[in-house]
């Protein structure tokens, strides 16, 4: 069986993507979509106020929220998938889950932000283009 793995930050480029993998013809049905979604870690004085258990529990919620729409795409879809949080920085944990899955695909939905936005602020999708041990299909 092939794994896919499907990056969701909760937008409707996201959902294009898991809608996408429903719907394609390229694609058949020996597969398995890892759902990841990736939440910035929260560091210092936020940690030691809040605590860790809460912080954890509002990254689990969050990454609930980012999944959600996706999950039900492809639960309607009937596509086999698995969903997995992760914290720290979005396309390094993304990348290297790929590797240590043994990944035959990366799937994500693109912002098309403006390539000035893109210098600014980085793109996910390009850094994990750049790194990825897969293919990289974007939508």
């Amino acid at each position: 069986m092939n794994t896919i793995i499907l990056a969701t930050d909760g937008s409707t480029y996201s959902d294009e993507a898991a809608r996408y993998l429903v719907a394609t013809p390229l694609l058949n049905r020996d597969f398995i979509v890892h759902v990841v979604h990736c939440e910035p870690e929260v560091r210092g004085d936020v940690v030691s106020f809040v605590g860790k258990d809460e912080v954890d529990a509002w990254h689990h919620e969050e990454s609930d929220k980012a999944m959600r729409s996706v999950v039900d795409i492809l639960r309607h879809g009937n596509v086999n998938y698995e969903c997995h949080e992760m914290t720290g920085f979005t396309p390094g944990k993304i990348v290297d889950y790929a590797t240590r899955v043994k990944a035959n695909a990366i799937v994500l939905g693109s912002h098309h932000r403006s390539p000035l936005m893109n210098a600014l602020m980085g793109s996910v999708s390009s850094r994990i283009i750049a790194h990825a041990p897969c293919p990289v299909l974007v939508v």
